[in-house]
């Protein structure tokens, strides 16, 4: 009887997941199912250009992984139940089912968060999925010359988006709004860097402001200004997806999955949460931020523990951290801000065109890691995993903590 392992969510994070656990195991003791509501795999740090009017590389999900071993499921994911150990899923064609598990990798990531602004949902475009970036491409193409285009949020996500926008569309009047300084985490060369390409694209920052309300034609700040904008884009952070909030599983405040250093539930021992979906702690006791630079080493985290766990190989124990923060600034312009192991800004920084070939490198690094999960991975932490035993046993527990005896795979 095969060990049935579904993953849910076909992002970085879940297909990395997916596909390092199949070439970890052996098929025939263990059954991988990745479900995904979209037939392809979309690359969520390109968004911003697909939104500004490039077009970007079909990678169907089907092509990806044939022959990996990896069953892809298209459908979409309406519910899980961690206790009867379920998911509740409605296929393309409309059909309700229901998947039963054995180990489940819970990878549904994030969408946009409007923080209950007025407006915001109705009015603002977004780009934190593949459907709100093809709307706002759209309505950008019937923009006129002239006409303002205001981009709300200062993080990494905003800073790309208006960049991209102003660079594509220099006709267009296009303004950041940012509820602190801009860029104000980098360090004084990375701020000094992007102040110079705003300059040079034109794009006007309005700083330590706070936008209170969206309307159709402009948006209202908290000290009473209205700034005009024919198209207001929302980048203000993500929302996890309210799926895992309504189990029985422990999450945060925020409806993140509480996970240990292994990315394994704390409440569920079955369950495993990886990318935005779960709040794992990294150097400084911080919690990871919601980002493909987190997502693909906790992906990386959890295929090997499970592995591990049902073979009796040895846990994972690399320590997650950061090395830098990569800011794409149009396609002529990068920066690479150099970070702590907790994310923190340092003295040094990559500018200019280089630094826009070394995030067009890191993005496509992304997607290879993404169809080859196993040899993403430092030469240091590659490791043949032993085949279970043909009783088909499998510990649970792991070496680590093996207070349990070793239990028989479930079908």
């Amino acid at each position: 009887m095969q060990h049935r392992i579904i993953v849910l969510g076909a992002g970085y994070a879940g297909a990395i997941a997916a596909g390092r656990l199949a070439r970890r195991l052996y098929r025939e003791d263990v059954a991988v199912t990745l479900v995904n509501a979209e037939p392809d795999f979309v690359e969520r740090v390109r968004l911003h250009q697909l939104a500004a009017g490039q077009d970007l590389r079909p990678r169907p999900l089907d092509e990806m992984f044939a022959d990996t071993g990896v069953e892809v499921r298209l459908a979409k994911v309406t519910g899980v139940d961690a206790d009867r150990k379920a998911v509740a899923v409605v296929d393309s064609d409309g059909v309700a089912g229901e998947l039963s598990y054995d180990t489940l990798v819970y990878a549904l990531g994030s969408g946009w968060n409007d923080h209950g602004v007025p407006g915001a949902a109705e009015h603002a475009h977004e780009i934190a999925g593949r459907a709100g970036a093809l709307r706002l491409r759209e309505r950008l193409a019937g923009l006129g010359a002239g006409q303002q285009v205001v981009v709300v949020g200062g993080g990494l996500t905003g800073l790309e988006a208006v960049t991209e926008i102003a660079e594509a569309r220099p006709d267009l009047d296009v303004a950041l709004v940012a509820r602190g300084g801009l860029g104000d985490w980098l360090s004084p060369k990375g701020r000094a860097h992007l102040r110079k390409v705003f300059g040079a694209l034109g794009i006007t920052a309005y700083e330590s402001t706070a936008v209170t309300g969206v309307a159709a034609d402009h948006v209202t700040t908290a000290d009473g200004r209205a700034i005009p904008a024919a198209v207001t884009v929302w980048t203000t952070g993500f929302a996890v997806h309210p799926i895992a909030g309504a189990t029985t599983l422990e999450v945060d405040g925020t409806g993140r999955i509480a996970v240990d250093a292994t990315m394994r539930s704390l409440s569920h021992p079955d369950v495993y949460a990886v990318g935005d979906a779960a709040t794992a702690t990294g150097p400084g006791g911080k919690p990871l931020r919601m980002s493909c630079a987190s997502g693909t080493p906790m992906a990386w985290q959890a295929a090997d523990a499970i592995a591990a766990r049902l073979t009796g190989g040895k846990l994972p124990s690399v320590a997650l951290r950061y090395f830098n923060q990569c800011v794409s600034l149009g396609r002529r312009e990068g920066l690479i801000q150099y970070v702590t192991a907790d994310d923190r800004a340092v003295r040094g920084v990559l500018t200019g065109r280089f630094a826009a070939l070394y995030k067009e490198l890191v993005c496509k690094g992304a997607a290879w890691g993404v169809a080859n999960p196993l040899l993403g991975m430092p030469a240091r932490r590659r490791h043949v995993v032993a085949r279970p035993s043909r009783a088909d046993t499998v510990n649970p527990a792991g070496p680590a903590d093996a207070a349990d005896s070793t239990a028989k795979v479930s079908a």
